[in-house]
């Protein structure tokens, strides 16, 4: 059975999926499908590839953050936890991934799923409520303009991306969200190395330490992923980010 392959493979990240989250990915399987023949959302439409390439991918931070693993339901009555709220934005996040599998995988944490582009958000929102998850919302807006809203600005401890844009620029769309001690982990392919040495100034800029690039391959496949560790050590200066479109057309 498939969803065996999706329970067996978050098993890697010691992650332990209930019957109960195996059919909340079952029913955003089937709702990203179904969206995507009227809206293009995925290239990527085949359930094994969809398990293996966006569930377990978005997943497989808890590889490499292994502090998420106790905003599971399984800790809740672990002493030991932190009980206050964890909050994590997830920019430029598409049809929802990394955020919505990071939700169902642990729904103790606050997720806000930010986008661009609002049909995508109407998706979102369409998922949020099918599958009854709560403290979770989709924003519509650039984050070039949300960041400088204080609703958003330095209130989250981990920002995560895998939207296709360069480090640098990303580092401007998101370290303005992060709060002092948090972090931004940025999806990456493996071949990282000139671009994390391309962004160094970047991060500094904006009040981030790149902590390390951290690699692992996803089970069952040839595919590697580079997680870009950046932690939040000083406030962003506050004419950051700058107007929409020049973080991607100059980077700092």
């Amino acid at each position: 059975m498939i969803m065996d392959k999706l329970k067996n493979l978050a098993k890697n990240y010691n992650i332990e999926l209930s019957d109960k989250q195996l059919d909340m990915f079952r029913k955003y399987y089937e709702m990203l499908i179904e969206t995507n023949k009227v809206m293009n959302l995925t290239a990527i439409t085949e359930f094994d590839e969809v398990i293996t390439k966006h569930f377990i991918d978005s997943l497989s931070i808890a590889g490499v953050y292994s502090e998420i693993l106790q905003y599971s339901d399984d800790n809740n009555d672990d002493n030991n936890v932190d009980n206050s709220i964890f909050k994590l934005i997830d920019i430029g996040t598409g049809a929802g991934f990394p955020g919505i599998p990071l939700k169902i995988a642990f729904p103790k944490i606050d997720v806000v799923l930010m986008d661009s582009l609002n049909k995508r958000v109407k998706f979102l929102e369409n998922v949020i409520n099918k599958l009854e998850l709560s403290n979770i919302v989709a924003v519509h807006g650039r984050a070039e303009e949300m960041a400088r809203n204080k609703e958003y600005r330095e209130c989250f401890d981990l920002c995560v991306s895998r939207a296709v844009a360069n480090l640098s620029t990303l580092s401007e769309y998101c370290l303005p969200f992060v709060n002092i001690n948090g972090k931004f982990i940025s999806y990456k392919a493996s071949d990282i190395e000139e671009e994390v040495n391309n962004a160094n100034k970047a991060i500094t800029t904006l009040g981030g330490n790149l902590t390390e690039v951290k690699k692992l391959s996803l089970p069952e496949t040839d595919i590697e992923r580079a997680f870009v560790i950046i932690d939040k050590v000083k406030k962003t200066p506050k004419v950051y980010p700058r107007k929409a479109g020049t973080a991607s057309k100059n980077p700092l």
